[in-house]
């Protein structure tokens, strides 16, 4: 019950941020507390940036169906607090604009996925803790080569499913779009894979899909994210939304 509360009270907080009804200090508080949560810190950058994709499309006259992806960063106040504590990913969108564009994610975390409790697999296998450790170093193409080659010779439906969301998401950060697409395409595939990662692993791919401007295929992947109703289904809902919106 106490975490209930306390996770209602971060919605509403935030909720006050996306509508400019925080002050400097109270919004520099709220920052502090979502770079320590991967989860709130994704919904807050997802919903302020596509907040600001819908009503840019109220105020611009419809002549041809156009999209675009850019990726627009704008560090405010909060960044001071991310440069402390080594975060890069933090963005403040409420003096960033958007024209009708629609951005994804920039990075996906692999620190949650080798430290989160859904994701077992992930906290025991050794191949997987190096592959996240090479990329961390930045020695992307090594790591990729890793779990490359380990997954050839697996075939543990869960093991696979683990393995190619970190593989996945080291591709996103690498900027190998089209290769994460099957590896999280993999994921989905498996005959038996645990609820949570499977979740995870549509909502990566949607990303992914709109890296590479198949706006179709990230709306599918949305709306499965959705269906499942688990921890990333609000995020989920104002993608589509958004989606929506631009065509």
């Amino acid at each position: 019950m106490i975490e209930s509360n306390v996770k209602k009270d971060l919605e509403f907080k935030i909720d006050l941020y996306i509508n400019g009804k925080l002050n400097q200090e109270e919004t520099d508080e709220l920052w502090a507390e979502l770079i320590q949560d991967g989860y709130y810190l994704d919904y807050t950058k997802s919903v302020a940036n596509l907040k600001a994709v819908i009503e840019s499309k109220r105020d611009i006259k419809k002549s041809a169906p156009v999209y675009r992806l850019r990726k627009v960063i704008n560090y405010g106040a909060a960044a001071a607090i991310a440069i402390i504590i080594g975060v890069v990913s933090v963005f403040n969108y409420t003096s960033t604009t958007t024209t009708g564009e629609l951005t994804p994610l920039e990075q996906l975390d692999l620190d949650n996925i080798r430290g989160s409790e859904d994701n077992p697999a992930a906290n025991t296998n050794e191949v997987i803790k190096e592959a996240i450790e090479l990329a961390n170093n930045g020695n992307f193409e090594d790591a990729i080569s890793l779990l490359q080659v380990t997954l050839i010779d697996t075939n543990i439906p869960e093991l696979v499913a683990e393995m190619s969301l970190t593989l996945g998401s080291i591709q996103y950060n690498y900027g190998e779009y089209e290769s994460a697409v099957l590896s999280f395409e993999r994921i989905i595939s498996q005959t038996t894979v645990d609820i949570q990662v499977l979740e995870k692993g549509y909502w990566y791919l949607a990303n992914t899909y709109l890296q590479l401007d198949r706006l179709a295929d990230a709306e599918s992947a949305f709306q499965k994210t959705l269906d499942m109703d688990g921890q990333y289904s609000r995020i989920a809902k104002t993608n589509l939304e958004a989606l929506q919106s631009v065509r």
